[in-house]
């Protein structure tokens, strides 16, 4: 009850940091209302749907590493642990990262959850965060361990957090930006009834933001493939395979339902989900993929 009530508390802050940083934004910018006596100021419409749907994006993203580390309970191992186990994990990262070109070393942590998966987050290359499960820890052998941050890893030094969120908030923008439109000229233009409006644009945004949902799937899933391909070129593509086939082994064990912004970036996915709302591809395909290019 009292961890439900943490998760309450900080996804009311985020969005109250996100309403008030906006609405100060869409101020400071001279942002009129789009709606005037001539019927859409597009030029204002197209601003507040870009604050809107962008800016939201990018404050959770700036957040990320925070709510990360409070929501999952992940702790930050020190680089200079004595624990020969932790200081393997904390000095196999920073050897991968280096490899990719990274400047300045992730952050490692561990988080407690009997699930076998990792994940990378942070706002850029330079300040990310990545985390293993005391599950993945624990059950997989050193080799299989290194294939999985291997992945992670490729998602930093691709720039996969800032790219998904760019994505992201332009979907948001353009479902804000149409769903107003449409119901302007559906209710009625300038002669329609401001609460039909807001029903039939409420309606539109939930209709329209399945399709993004879809176009974000499935650029995620194509950059799970692409981070698959760095982790093997990182590790090694042995190394890469035994972590994927190991992970479909224990699937059952991949819990995704933590928080749909971390578990975008975890390693594994659950098959739960429509194909086409999935980020990301099935376990089997990833393998067959690194195999068949090997």
């Amino acid at each position: 009850m009292l961890r439900m009530g943490k998760r309450l508390f900080l996804f009311a802050a985020v969005n109250l940091l996100i309403l008030v940083t906006l609405s100060l934004t869409l101020n400071l910018l001279g942002v009129r209302p789009y709606l005037n006596a001539n019927g859409i100021d597009y030029v204002s419409l197209m601003i507040f749907c870009l604050a809107w749907g962008m800016g939201g994006a990018f404050i959770s993203l700036g957040l990320s590493r925070v709510i990360a580390k409070w929501l999952m309970k992940v702790r930050v191992i020190d680089p200079n642990t004595t624990d020969p186990r932790l200081s393997w994990l904390v000095n196999t990262v920073h050897k991968l990262a280096r490899s990719a070109g990274l400047d300045k070393m992730p952050e490692v942590g561990v988080y407690d959850s009997p699930e076998i998966n990792a994940f990378a987050t942070g706002p850029a290359r330079n300040r990310a965060l990545v985390a293993v499960s005391a599950g993945l820890f624990e059950n997989l052998g050193n080799e299989q361990i290194e294939g999985v941050l291997g992945h992670e890893i490729a998602h930093v030094a691709n720039g996969d957090m800032v790219t998904m969120t760019l994505l992201q908030g332009i979907i948001n923008a353009i479902v804000m930006f149409l769903a107003r439109v449409i119901a302007f000229f559906v209710a009625g233009g300038k002669r329609s009834d401001s609460g039909m409006r807001y029903l039939i644009t409420f309606v539109l945004e939930i209709i329209l933001s399945v399709f993004g949902m879809i176009v974000v799937a499935a650029f995620s899933r194509y950059r799970e493939y692409r981070a698959d391909a760095g982790g093997a070129n990182l590790a090694g593509r042995e190394k890469m395979v035994a972590a994927l086939e190991a992970l479909l082994k224990t699937s059952r064990y991949a819990d995704l339902t933590k928080r749909e912004s971390i578990a975008a970036f975890k390693i594994s996915g659950s098959p739960r989900f429509l194909k086409l709302f999935s980020t990301h591809p099935p376990l089997e395909e990833r393998i067959e993929r690194l195999r068949r290019f090997a």
